[in-house]
């Protein structure tokens, strides 16, 4: 029972209001569904939370470590928990994003953080989330990752057929809590769509498998305002 529940949502920038400026609004219902899915992790009472997301390769994360949205316009660094001289501006955009989204929640609890490389193999992800899983603290798992980035035509990887059909095929497996259909996941499809949740997905997958037990699927939000697809759910124990 060291897993009690998890939490999937997308990692764009945009989510933190200052960084979409004046256009903060377009998100508030996916910034909402965001908040909703944290707020069932914690409603698991956990004794920690575990981030999971890409990243270019696989590493652990130390508690003081952080990221910065610089790049994105916003001055800020993100504390993945605690501050002491000890930490690094180390964590990708995907745990950025993953962190704010726990500190806007105002937990006090502990959070530790896991990057899989983007280009890891099913097989690869699997064993990681196995291996995450094997805890003995009760811990909640955020999972970051966006679907793809090819819907329409002002989509970052313009507009690609094959990108409907699989986020498509994603929210379902998201909402059924369905482990084979993410495992199933083709990662040469996935980094053709640029679908940069594949990978946490499938480490998402490894992880439920390993703590064993029935779980349920809830898909709390999906679209694909700027030609991305952005999915929230949460899973719980059946």
């Amino acid at each position: 029972m060291s897993l009690v529940a998890a939490a999937v949502c997308p990692h764009p920038p945009l989510l933190v209001p200052e960084v979409a400026g004046a256009a903060a609004g377009e998100l508030d219902d996916l910034r909402a569904a965001c908040d909703e899915a944290v707020g069932r992790l914690l409603a698991a009472e956990p004794e920690q939370i575990l981030l999971v997301g890409s990243g270019p390769r696989t590493t652990r994360f130390r508690p003081a470590d952080h990221g910065s949205l610089r790049p994105y316009g916003l001055d800020r660094q993100v504390r993945l928990w605690k501050v002491n001289c000890a930490g690094g501006p180390y964590l990708p955009l995907s745990l950025t994003i993953g962190a704010w989204l726990v500190g806007r929640s105002g937990t006090d609890l502990p959070r530790f953080a896991h990057s899989v490389a983007a280009d890891a193999s099913g097989a690869e992800c699997a064993q990681l989330g196995a291996e995450l899983a094997a805890v003995e603290a009760r811990t909640a798992l955020l999972v970051l990752g966006d679907g793809s980035a090819c819907r329409g035509q002002k989509a970052p990887g313009y507009d690609d057929p094959r990108a409907q059909p699989y986020d498509d095929a994603v929210a379902t497996a998201l909402a059924t809590a369905d482990t084979d259909a993410l495992l199933g996941l083709d990662p040469v499809l996935s980094a053709e769509l640029g679908a940069a949740g594949r990978a946490p997905w499938q480490v998402l997958s490894g992880a439920v498998r390993a703590a064993g037990g029935d779980w349920r699927g809830d898909l709390l939000h999906h679209t694909a305002p700027y030609g991305v697809a952005y999915l929230v759910a949460a899973w719980e124990r059946a």
